[in-house]
């Protein structure tokens, strides 16, 4: 089964820069989507960017776009989200998810973790 670890988060000055990795183990799918989604208290999911491991295609929101860059280490599966010039706006628990590229919606979650900018 798949097992996704997230890392990398915590508190940052508005403008400044923050870079989450998240780690795979288990039988993760050979050519999948991973992505970050985040979820501020009493906000909606906003998937923030995602990348087709196989293909290296990345999509951002609007909301991150210019700011966020995702990027993969193949050698460890390893994605990251680079986040630069942050907000307060950001502030929110950051997931990492991954599914199959043929399906829609992320089957596979981390635990999350907590960016908080000021």
């Amino acid at each position: 089964h798949v097992q996704l670890v997230e890392s990398g988060g915590g508190s940052v000055q508005a403008g400044g820069s923050r870079k989450l990795s998240c780690t795979p183990s288990g039988s993760i799918y050979y050519d999948n989507c991973m992505g970050w989604i985040r979820q501020a208290p009493g906000m909606e999911r906003e998937a923030v960017a995602a990348i087709y491991t196989g293909l290296g295609r990345a999509h951002y929101a609007a909301s991150v776009l210019g700011r966020f860059t995702i990027s993969k280490d193949n050698a460890r599966k390893t994605v990251y989200l680079q986040m630069n010039s942050l907000k307060p706006e950001d502030t929110a628990m950051y997931y990492c998810a991954a599914r199959h590229r043929t399906l829609i919606q992320y089957n596979y979650w981390g635990q999350g973790t907590q960016v908080s900018v000021s």
